[in-house]
C-alpha cells in the first residue's frame, strides 16, 4: 500500500508541475511564481480554469476582438494621415526648391507658373479647411474677419492655370518623390550611389525592410545602451562606496604610522639637538679660550689661575665658616627668646668694649705723643 501511495503522490506531483508552468506561461504579465501557486493550489485552479476566457495580456476574448478592430481602424486612419500629410509635405518640399533655384538659375516662365497656382491652390485649400464651419476643431468659433470659404474660392487662380498645372501635377510629383527615394537609398547604402538609376530603382523596394532592420537595431542598441548605463551606475556606486572604504582605511594607515614615526622622529630630532647644543658649548668655550690667550699672557693667566685658586679656597674656606655659625645660630634657636635677648646685650656690651678700647688706644697714642 505504501509502495502504491508513493506513486501516487510522484504522479500528482508531476501534474501539479506540469499546471503551474501551463498557468504561469499562459499569465507571463501576472507577478506570480510558482512557490505562490504550490502554497495555493486553488489559487492555481481558479488561473487554469480562466486560460480559456482571458489571453496572455489579461484581456477577454471580446475586449480583444474589439481592440483589435480599434487598433486596425487606428492604423487605417494613421496610414491615411501618412499618405496626405507626405503628400502635402511633398508638394512644399518641391515649392521651396522651386523657389531655391529661382535664386541661382533663370526658371522657364510656365514652370514658375506652373508652381505660384500650385502654391495658390495648396494656401487656399489651407484656409478653406480653417474657415470651414463643418469642421469640428472650428465648430462654435467665429468666423475671422467675417470671411466664409465662399470669399476664399473667388481668389481662385484661372481655371487654365489649374488645368495646365493638374495635368503636370502627378508627373513632377512622381520625380520628386522617386528622387527622394533614390537619395535615400544613397545615403542607406554609399556603395550603390554610381549604380544607374533603373538598378536604384530595381533595388528601391527592398529599402523598407532595410530600413525596418536597422529601427529594430537602433532599438536594441538603445535598449543596450540603457542596460549598460544602469549597469554602469550601479558599477560606478559600488566603486565609489569602495574607493570611500580605502581611501578610509588608507587615512587610518596614514595615522597610524605617521603616530610611530613621529615618536621616532621625535627621538631623532632630540638627539640632534643635545649633539648641536654640546657643539655649540665646545664652540663657546673654544671662543672664550681664544680670547683668554689673545687679552692675556701665559705669566697674566697663571697669576690668574692662583688668584682664582686662592680666592676659592678662602671662598670654602669663609663657606665653612658660615655655615658652622648657622649651626651654632640654629642651635641659639633653639633656646627661644631669653637667649636672644641675652645675646643682644652680649653684642651691646663688645661693642662697648671696642669703643673703650678704641677710645683707650687714641689716649694712649695721644699720651706718647
Amino acid at each position: 500500500m505504501s509502495f502504491g501511495s508513493e506513486i501516487t503522490n510522484t504522479l500528482l506531483l508531476g501534474k501539479d508541475e506540469i499546471l503551474h508552468q501551463q498557468v504561469l506561461a499562459s499569465f507571463p504579465l501576472c507577478d506570480v511564481t510558482e512557490e505562490d501557486l504550490t502554497q495555493n493550489p486553488l489559487f492555481c485552479k481558479l488561473l487554469a480554469s480562466l486560460t480559456q476566457y482571458v489571453d496572455k495580456t489579461g484581456l477577454t476574448v471580446p475586449v480583444k476582438t474589439e481592440l483589435d478592430k480599434a487598433e486596425q481602424k487606428l492604423h487605417s486612419q494613421i496610414h491615411q494621415w501618412l499618405c496626405s500629410e507626405s503628400l502635402q509635405r511633398g508638394l512644399q518640399e518641391m515649392i521651396q526648391d522651386n523657389c531655391v533655384r529661382k535664386h541661382h538659375t533663370t526658371v522657364p516662365p510656365d514652370q514658375s507658373m506652373f508652381f505660384e497656382t500650385m502654391e495658390k491652390c495648396l494656401l487656399l485649400a489651407h484656409y478653406v479647411k480653417q474657415l470651414d464651419s463643418s469642421s469640428t476643431a472650428n465648430w462654435g468659433q467665429p468666423a475671422v474677419l467675417g470671411l466664409t470659404p465662399q470669399n476664399l474660392m473667388e481668389l481662385t487662380p484661372i481655371k487654365l492655370n489649374v488645368d495646365r498645372m493638374k495635368q503636370g501635377l502627378s508627373r513632377k510629383l512622381e520625380k520628386h518623390l522617386k528622387d527622394k527615394c533614390l537619395t535615400l537609398l544613397s545615403y542607406l547604402h554609399p556603395e550603390w550611389e554610381n549604380d544607374s538609376e533603373g538598378l536604384k530603382v530595381i533595388k528601391l523596394p527592398h529599402s523598407s525592410s532595410l530600413l525596418d532592420k536597422e529601427k529594430k537595431k537602433a532599438e536594441s542598441l538603445k535598449e543596450t545602451w540603457w542596460e549598460n548605463l544602469i549597469i554602469l551606475q550601479r558599477q560606478t556606486q559600488l566603486y565609489l562606496s569602495e574607493l570611500t572604504k580605502c581611501i578610509q582605511v588608507l587615512q587610518t594607515l596614514i595615522l597610524d604610522h605617521r603616530i610611530k614615526m613621529q615618536t621616532d622622529l621625535d627621538h631623532r630630532k632630540l638627539d640632534y639637538l643635545k649633539e648641536k647644543c654640546e657643539l655649540v658649548l665646545q664652540k663657546i668655550k673654544t671662543e672664550m679660550l681664544e680670547i683668554q690667550l689673545e687679552t692675556y699672557t701665559a705669566d697674566t693667566i697663571s697669576a690668574h689661575q692662583k688668584i682664582r685658586e686662592k680666592l676659592e679656597s678662602e671662598l670654602k674656606a669663609l663657606t665653612a665658616e658660615k655655615q658652622a655659625i648657622e649651626s651654632k645660630l640654629s642651635s641659639f634657636e633653639i633656646l627661644g627668646k631669653d637667649f636672644e635677648g641675652l645675646a643682644n646685650e652680649y653684642f651691646r656690651l663688645r661693642q662697648e668694649i671696642e669703643m673703650k678700647n678704641w677710645a683707650l688706644k687714641e689716649l694712649t697714642q695721644y699720651k706718647n705723643k
